[in-house]
């Protein structure tokens, strides 16, 4: 058993003395989804072909799923982060949602959770998943849209690249936000303030 373990570990150390390969790693993925997809730059408007864990390779099928992900979410943080600084200055009528009832902006979830008006939102936001998202994505699948495409293109550039750089904004924008709205409800439970958070 001895001698067992200690060809083992002769034959572990020799790998160490034995010449390396030097094939070069490449950072870049070569023929990715970073080149199908835009929104491969960085808040500079540098390229950043940033994907640590592979995702989007490993799970190829599943491109347009993140990246309707990555817009759905993004536009609703920016909503989020509108929604936590406008609520600090305007509310809508009625007693549950009044300066009086709920003061601060970041006790309104377990507040309207504990008397009520949360069941209607998540309903509603149920609803839509139900009726809209999950044809949209059944849609985006099947290659007859693109992800984040609802078709409310009135106000979308009629020049590709300009309609592009849009797309960019958009997605740098929601980035953004959805770290943002984190910070923004971090900050205002830590210092117990509303808008600027100090």
């Amino acid at each position: 058993m001895k001698s067992v373990a200690i060809l083992a570990a002769l034959a572990g150390s020799a790998a160490a003395f034995s010449p390396a390969t030097t094939g070069k790693a490449s950072t870049a993925l070569q023929g990715s989804v970073f080149d199908d997809y835009v929104g491969a730059v960085d808040f500079r408007g540098k390229e950043l072909k940033w994907d640590p864990l592979n995702l989007s390779e490993t799970y190829e099928p599943f491109q347009g799923w993140f990246r309707e992900c990555e817009l759905r979410h993004g536009r609703t943080a920016m909503l989020a982060v509108m929604g936590f600084i406008a609520t600090d200055y305007v509310r809508i009528p009625g007693d549950y949602f009044s300066f009086e009832t709920i003061p601060k902006t970041v006790d309104a979830h377990d507040a309207l959770i504990a008397s009520g008006p949360m069941w209607n939102l998540l309903l509603w936001i149920g609803l839509f998943d139900l009726v809209i998202t999950a044809p949209a994505v059944q849609a985006m699948g099947n290659g007859e849209r693109e992800a984040g495409d609802f078709g409310w293109m009135w106000f979308a550039p009629k020049d590709k690249a300009a309609f592009d750089k849009k797309r960019e904004s958009e997605l740098m924008n929601g980035r953004l936000a959805m770290m943002a709205v984190g910070g923004i409800a971090t900050q205002s439970i830590i210092s117990g303030h509303g808008f600027p958070y100090v």
